[in-house]
């Protein structure tokens, strides 16, 4: 699967400009984007996008249908970049995570696993959330907060990524936990670590877009639900996983900046949630809401 790379290059405001649209444009597509200075003076400045499943010629014509005008006097340039994995290659040398109690490392981390914490053995893999990042780290520690105060009956892990979350959540409750993603390859990485940290029966995972599937329904409803996901889906969501939810009900989100808490309040606001915990981790949010309870 080529990845191309497209930048364009620009001054400074007329850079910011077309990344704006970039972001805007390829919002939905999941294609990373990026803003940088390419001479130090700072007069020159690149847009940058990466664009997979396509070649360079397909993914020129792509960007300037969607700039458009917008980015006439610009020069566009592509490449094609190696194939590598990338999650697995950013990981490499990285330590073993402590959340809570929780204890996240790779097979070469056996022998620090501490006697007093849930260990969670996860390989870097082609799905997101294996405990380094602040947002699955934050909802690791959020996560044993809650199951210390009380019990759940049916549990989700929206978007699952490489199953962290649900493994975790099954670990400390001898529970099933349902698990979705839109990847197909997450649900198998999710199956497979789940088997390989002994909760393999606990954890059910499916592919899934959303929560129509009618496998919500005969799952649900449910009364504690973990979303670590981005906030623009997380928005849209509000309403449809509302109904599949218990009343009363916990519900924990993730994958959010600071700028994203008020737009996800007033979303779920409107559902009959209340914010009951706000965490900041490594600069990402973790935000805790209650529905039909006090407090979580």
């Amino acid at each position: 699967m080529p990845t191309i790379r497209i930048l364009i290059k620009a001054e400074e405001l007329e850079a910011k400009r077309i990344n704006d649209i970039l972001e805007r444009t390829f919002e939905d597509d999941g294609y990373a984007t990026a803003i940088f200075e390419t001479v130090p003076e700072g007069n020159e400045w690149a847009a940058e996008i990466l664009i997979t499943d396509m070649s360079a010629e397909e993914a020129v014509e792509l960007v300037r249908d969607r700039v458009g005008a917008d980015a006439f006097a610009a020069p566009i340039e592509a490449e094609e970049l190696p194939e590598i994995n990338w999650v697995e290659k950013s990981l490499e040398g990285l330590k073993p995570v402590r959340a809570g109690r929780f204890f996240v490392h790779g097979s070469h981390d056996r022998d620090k696993r501490p006697f007093n914490a849930h260990s969670i053995e996860v390989e870097a893999a082609l799905a997101f959330g294996t405990g380094h990042h602040g947002t699955t780290a934050g909802c690791l520690i959020e996560l044993d907060r809650l199951l210390n105060r009380r019990s759940y009956s049916r549990i989700l892990d929206l978007g699952t990524g490489t199953g962290v979350l649900a493994i975790a959540v099954a670990m400390m409750t001898k529970q099933e936990v349902i698990a979705t993603d839109i990847d197909p390859v997450a649900v198998r990485t999710t199956l497979e670590n789940a088997e390989k940290n002994g909760v393999g029966p606990l954890v059910k995972a499916f592919a899934a877009n959303g929560v129509d599937d009618r496998r919500f329904g005969e799952e649900g409803p449910f009364d504690l639900v973990v979303a670590n996901i981005l906030a623009k889906p997380l928005t849209k969501l509000a309403s449809p996983l509302s109904r599949r939810m218990a009343w009363p009900a916990t519900l924990v989100l993730s994958g959010l900046l600071e700028h994203d808490g008020p737009r996800i309040v007033s979303a779920y606001a409107t559902q009959g949630f209340k914010l009951a915990r706000k965490r900041s981790y490594d600069g990402w949010l973790t935000l805790t809401f209650v529905r039909g309870r006090q407090d979580a």
